[in-house]
């Protein structure tokens, strides 16, 4: 049973679609497993988290009052700093487009 929504930006759309299929299979997977119940590292915050495939990490929010969670970036580890820093400082225009929902 569902219990969490999940969204994503575009440019998470436009990155996916450029992903090799194992990626995008794991993406697919771990989605599918996010519905049901949260899972991910948090990142400073509890409503912050990534998940680790190989040297790549997916990074999401979580809306746990609204059950909604949204992808944000798949990108390797040597980016984590900068993609950690950009969520942190946009994190407020994140929860609005995620709450528009």
């Amino acid at each position: 049973m569902k219990t969490y929504e999940i969204y994503t930006t575009d440019s998470f759309n436009k990155l996916f679609n450029t992903l090799d299929k194992d990626e995008q299979n794991w993406i697919k997977k771990i989605k599918l497993q996010l519905e049901e119940f949260v899972t991910g590292k948090p990142l400073q915050f509890n409503w912050f988290r990534e998940k680790k495939y190989l040297n790549k990490r997916l990074y999401f929010l979580v809306d746990k009052e609204r059950k909604k969670i949204l992808f944000i970036s798949f990108a390797s580890k040597k980016e984590q700093q900068k993609i950690i820093d950009f969520i942190i400082a946009n994190k407020n225009e994140f929860w609005d487009y995620l709450r528009s929902f």
